[in-house]
Order: C-alpha cells, then structure tokens, then sequence
C-alpha cells in the first residue's frame, strides 16, 4: 500500500490532511518536526512526503535535500502557508516534486499526490525491473508489436541521429516521455542531460524560473542565482511536456530560444547562450490553438518540423496481452506475488474496452488487479465494475456470454472483495474506492450481511 508521510508541527492541521488522504486509500504516517520524520522515513518505505516549510527544528526546503540525497526515489510536496514563489522555486530546485499553499489549496491535495505517486512508480520500475531486462539506450524499452506503433518507432529513430526539433502528439497516457527520452537516448547528445519539464505542472511564475532560471534579488527571496532547465540542460535534449499549456509571453521567450539560442533569466538585464534540441509534447491540437490564439503560429512552425503521432491503445489492440503481461509481471515482483497465469476472459476484457487513458489507464488497472488477486492466477472477478460492465454485452464478470443488469455486477463484484478482505468492511471500501458510508448502503441495499 503507498505509504504518505506529513510532517507539520500543527497537530490539526496533519490530521486533518491526514484524513483526506486516508480516505484515498492511502497509509499515512505523521511526524511533527525534521528529527521525528526523518525518523519515521527509516523505519517505513514511505512513498510521498508532505512537508512543511517552517518546522520546530529544521526548514522544510533544506529537508527536501536531506530526504532526497537518502531517499532518491520518495517524491516530496512542499507545504507553505503563504504561497511564497522562492521558497517553492527553491524547493524543486532541491528536488521536490511541487509546493502548494496550506489551507487554501485542500482541493489540490489528492490530485497532486496521484500524480507525485505515479512520478516515483515510474522511476521504481526503473530502477529496480526494466534495467535488467531492457536496454534503455535504444528503442527496445517501447512495448508493441503493432504495425501502427513500429511505424512511430522507425519515425523516431529516422529523427534521433539528427538535432532537428521534434513534437510528440497523441492521447494523454499513450508514452510520449518514453518516445522521447528514447529519441535522446539513441541520439549524439546521449552523455548529456536529458532534462524533462510538464508545461501544466506550474503557475505561470514558477515556470518561467524552472524553464530560464533567476537572478538573485530577482523576487523577494532570490537570495542566490539559480539555473533554468536551457542551462541544465546545455548540449544536451530539453522534453516540454504539454507544451500546449504554456503561457503566451513564455512561448515568446521560448521561441527566442529557438531562433537565437539565447535566453534572458528572471530579474536579468543580459543574455544567456544555450545550445540543446528541443522535443515538445502535446495532447492538443495545435492547429486549432493556433486559430483559437492560444499558441503561437510561428512557434508551431519551429516545434514542429518532424512531427510523430503516437497511437491510442485501442488502435494497437494486439499489443495489450503484450502490456498485461508486462504489467502484471512488475506489480506481482513489487507485491511478492506469485501470478502464474492469466485468464482468456480476463484478456478479452481488456481488448474490448475503448482505453481512453490508454497504457497509464491500463497499467492502472492491473495493479488493481494483482492487488485483489489471492491466488496464482489473474481472472475478470479483478476488474472494476464500470470496466466489466462496459464489456458487458459480451462477457459478464464471471466470464459467461450473457447479459447482467447493472445491480447484480455490482453486487457480484462486492461480495468477491468482501469475501477477499475477509469481511473487513473498512480494506473493502478501500479496494472499492468508495467511502465506508457508502458501502454500508449499498449492504443495506443489497440486503448483503
């Protein structure tokens, strides 16, 4: 289960963050001051950190850099009670994942969280399952054996061996970092950075500092000079990831770059040379932006002189079995799970479900799976409802070719996680997503014991 940790000397304050948390179904542990949380990251593989800035003995930001120098893979949220721009700029720079403002910013928590959780599976998988079995200089860590996706990978290693800029489009969940860092990996500039930025992850004020870097005395706070990511990332590949959400004025200066090689820095009065090739990611339409006036036209025209489409899931279909067994793999080696076998109906699901959050929503939900799964073999009673019931038509939860009504599957499928909890109702909400007031009722409803 993903562990969060919340370090905060306000006693309300962690148990009421606390209880949000829970409520996702995550564990949480809470410590008051840097010493206590420290403490508690050695003695529990905590996932994500919640911190606070001002702590009893310690700041927060300094902390960042002690917990990520031990703890490489925990992500870590910066908490300040005052939104204030340099200690947030400050604490990415030491390797926070966000900051947000306590309080005011409750309704930011959970969706922050999920994407920090989905940061560090990624680099676990990393670490820890795809170096031993994959090459991850070359294009072989991209799954498929689709004609549609091998098409995107001869595109992409046509492109690598050159400088020229590239976009990536395609849905959102289709593997679009993978591409690139592939493109960098294969390409001249391999021993240099690889340096990765999501345009929608920051206000407009944090991304100009994390895309250009600042002067010190820039903004209030700016006590040294900091770099941006065109100078982290000199001679080597900058990855804009929704590229499509940035601010006009930043596409200015982003253009500049492209035409110039040059880049002025936050509170700064003269240029900064910078030589990297840029591969820029979007799930928009562009061309439409343009028309709309959302994004620059001749911004477009630089970004997008070799443009690679990657495929929805569902255009690739013969490619999920490939996926689940892939997926099932990793999550059954990082939940010591022995799962030996996977059903045919379980396969036939799957392939017949639209996947529009395609491989991020797939891999999803067979961690879910091998989450419910007791026994050594992968079966449909693992799926979720909406996912059984889309496929309904065809294959009920149990496998059988007739149709269920909507009631019965859902009651199905509570009984089969009740019966896998061992009757603890609170593990089953959990499982469920779902409050425990809400599967109270539905027992009550279901007239279920």
């Amino acid at each position: 289960m993903t562990k969060v940790l919340i370090i905060d000397d306000e006693e309300k304050l962690r148990t009421l963050l606390a209880r949000i948390i829970g409520l996702e179904g995550y564990e949480v542990i809470q410590a008051g001051g840097c010493k206590t949380g420290l403490k508690a990251l050695s003695q529990n593989e905590v996932n994500i950190v919640l911190c606070d800035v001002k702590l009893p003995d310690g700041n927060g930001v300094e902390l960042v850099k002690t917990i990520k120098e031990k703890y490489p893979l925990i992500e870590i949220i910066v908490m300040t009670a005052y939104g204030n721009i340099p200690d947030g700029v400050q604490a990415i720079k030491n390797g926070a994942f966000d900051y947000l403002t306590k309080g005011d910013d409750n309704n930011k928590i959970i969706p922050l969280v999920k994407r920090a959780i989905e940061k560090t599976e990624l680099s676990v998988r990393n670490t820890r399952l795809e170096k031993p079995v994959l090459n991850l200089h070359t294009f072989e860590n991209i799954l498929g054996k689709s004609k549609v996706i091998h098409d995107a990978i001869d595109l992409a290693q046509k492109v690598s061996v050159s400088d020229t800029n590239v976009l990536l489009t395609g849905e959102t969940g289709t593997g679009k970092e993978v591409f690139a860092s592939s493109i960098h990996k294969a390409g001249k500039r391999a021993s240099k950075n690889f340096v990765a930025v999501n345009c929608s992850a920051f206000s407009r004020e944090l991304l100009d500092s994390e895309m250009f870097g600042h002067k010190a005395g820039a903004f209030t706070g700016a006590v040294k000079e900091t770099k941006g990511i065109f100078e982290e990332a000199d001679q080597g590949t900058v990855f804009l990831d929704e590229i499509g959400e940035m601010p006009l004025d930043l596409q200015a200066k982003l253009l500049r770059v492209l035409e110039t090689g040059t880049y002025i820095k936050v509170g700064d009065s003269k240029t900064s040379q910078t030589d990297v090739r840029i591969i820029a990611a979007t799930n928009r339409k562009l061309k439409q932006e343009v028309e709309k006036g959302n994004f620059r036209q001749d911004l477009y025209y630089r970004i997008s002189v070799f443009q690679i489409n990657l495929p929805p899931l569902r255009e690739r279909t013969e490619d999920i079995e490939i996926f689940i067994k892939y997926f099932v793999y990793l999550y059954a080696s990082k939940m010591n799970k022995s799962i030996n076998g996977i059903s045919n109906s379980y396969v036939n699901v799957l392939k017949k479900y639209s996947w529009p959050g395609n491989v991020r929503e797939l891999k999803n939900i067979i961690e879910r799976s091998v989450l419910l799964t007791s026994g050594d073999e992968i079966g449909t009673e693992s799926l979720p409802l909406e996912l059984i019931h889309g496929t309904a038509n065809t294959t009920s939860a149990s496998g059988m070719t007739n149709v269920l009504d909507l009631a019965t599957i859902e009651k199905e499928h509570i009984l089969k996680v009740l019966n896998h909890a061992h009757g603890n109702k609170t593990e089953t909400a959990k499982l469920l997503n779902i409050a425990l007031t809400t599967l109270y009722r539905k027992l009550e409803d279901y007239k279920i014991g």
